[in-house]
């Protein structure tokens, strides 16, 4: 190959096509195919994120995409990344660190000027990789703000990079929004699109022939492939997943996660889905939440906010009413905050002011403008109540947080974990979290994750439950991933036309 990178580029009709899914997929197919591929995506708008050995941050999905390319996740991937704070602002995170809080018109005339960091995030990735695939956002076809472009058409000009077309056929219309998408788009932008792809097909692929045919005559682009509504376990990052829909009824445990309005980093608690003994579900209402075995709160881009929704929809009052009959709860990050005395905000990080916390916790918090990043390893403390079977038992994760948390120890609480930031110089183990009775909180993102934590955490429940909780030994979160990807891959090169692809790309195999 040329010492250029090669590139291929996944658009789509609208967010939610699985973009992101077909990247991961090819990355794979790619790297199965003995080439060094990495993920790229200009700017991501995503609550959920991931923390570099670095301490720098990025896009979730990018660093999944880079774990299923067999690389390092790098803040290259993904050099501007949005994290809405409230309906129309963001913080503004670039290069791994962050920029600005703006509004979202503030943004809008001053992205352009981020131009000359995109482009140099990637000449940096095309020394050290043979093929990027790279991930637009949301629609070329949004004629409102294509003329600022940074991460659909206009970015696929900059790299002069052909591009796919991926439309969802799973929520009907396909044709129209392939069609109209392209309708949409300059003569000088359609010559891009090199092929479609028809994304999350069920049903037998016959009938849709005809109308395959038809939009390759009315588009006079070939279709890619049809590729069917893949079952694969691979973590997302978007509020869109289906993940919040899921319900398994019946099942020996349940697990609530109160779904917060902002909520971020969800996929803290992915390790703990699709067990068949497990019905982990996602609640909003005092209905939804009835008598759960745990209830998990998790992390949030706007703390004081979501502390405020819990005590005006009761879950407050609901959760502390659980706590009192014995049932478990685990907060993580802005959900840890959540659970203690106070949380203030002087420098107005958030809404400013202070606010009451839950009063689970002997903790109070000082939200700072200084954000911490840190991937970390440790291990679990002396742990009460249902979960003390967790005790000891070694971890890892990341930390994303704005705030400082105090711990009062002397009052029948103990430190929910010892760890020591990978990323810094000093390797000494420091507290981290706290837990009195049953109730826990920790800032370790992903600290479910490790070998045997999930498991035997459900084991306890289990156990206070007075239930069997039977698990053959599991594989590792690793190597489970592994398989998953390898089966995202082998899934969409069965459908998808790859000879067509590496054409394209101008790669000879």
């Amino acid at each position: 190959m040329d010492k250029k990178a090669k590139v291929i580029m996944i658009q789509g009709t609208m967010s939610g096509v699985g973009k992101s899914l077909i990247v991961a997929g090819l990355c794979r197919i790619f790297k199965q195919d003995g080439y060094r591929v990495c993920p790229f995506k200009s700017q991501n708008m995503a609550l959920n994120s991931f923390v570099t050995k670095q301490g720098l941050e990025l896009g979730r999905a990018q660093a999944v995409q880079a774990e299923a390319a067999g690389v390092e996740p790098s803040v290259l991937m993904n050099p501007v990344l949005l994290k809405p704070t409230c309906d129309t602002g963001s913080q503004v995170i670039v290069g791994g660190e962050v920029r600005a809080n703006m509004s979202a018109k503030e943004y809008f005339s001053y992205k352009k000027q981020l131009i000359p960091e995109i482009l140099k995030a990637y000449r940096q990735l095309e020394q050290q990789y043979e093929v990027i695939v790279v991930e637009g956002a949301g629609s070329p076809a949004e004629i409102n703000l294509n003329q600022e472009d940074i991460v659909n058409m206009g970015l696929a000009e900059l790299l002069d990079a052909p591009v796919l077309l991926a439309g969802d056929i799973d929520r009907g219309g396909v044709f129209a929004q392939l069609a109209g998408t392209v309708m949409l788009l300059k003569p000088e932008e359609r010559a891009r699109v090199q092929g479609i792809i028809i994304n999350k097909f069920r049903g037998d692929q016959s009938i849709l022939e005809p109308g395959v045919e038809m939009i390759r005559q009315i588009t006079k682009i070939p279709v890619m492939g049809v590729v069917p509504y893949m079952q694969v376990d691979i973590e997302e990052e978007d509020s869109l997943t289906m993940r919040f829909a899921a319900n398994n009824p019946g099942a020996l445990l349940d697990l609530s996660v109160i779904r917060l309005p902002h909520i971020s980093n969800f996929t803290d608690f992915a390790v703990l889905e699709g067990r068949e003994q497990v019905n982990l579900h996602y609640v909003t209402s005092l209905s939804q939440l009835k008598a759960p075995d745990m209830i998990l709160l998790p992390g949030t881009k706007n703390t004081l906010d979501d502390l405020r929704w819990l005590r005006e929809t009761g879950l407050e009052a609901a959760i502390c009413r659980a706590v009192k009959g014995g049932c478990a709860v685990f907060g993580i990050c802005g959900g840890y905050q959540m659970l203690g005395r106070t949380i203030s905000d002087p420098q107005q990080v958030e809404s400013g002011g202070d606010i009451r916390g839950m009063g689970l916790l002997p903790l109070v918090t000082t939200l700072t403008e200084n954000k911490t990043r840190t991937q970390v390893r440790g291990r679990l403390g002396t742990l009460s109540g249902v979960l003390k079977g967790l005790s000891g038992l070694a971890l890892e994760g990341y930390e994303i947080h704005m705030g400082r948390t105090e711990v009062f120890q002397g009052q029948g609480a103990a430190s929910m974990a010892k760890i020591a930031a990978q990323t810094g110089a000093s390797q000494e183990l420091e507290a981290d979290g706290c837990c009195l009775d049953n109730v826990y909180g920790t800032y370790v993102h992903g600290i479910f994750d490790a070998d045997g934590i999930a498991g035997e955490l459900l084991s306890c429940l289990a156990q206070k439950k007075g239930v069997v909780f039977t698990h053959a030994k599991e594989q590792s979160r690793r190597e489970y991933k592994e398989t998953q990807y390898n089966l995202l891959a082998d899934t969409l090169r069965s459908h998808l036309d790859m000879e067509a692809v590496y054409r394209i790309m101008e790669v000879q195999r």
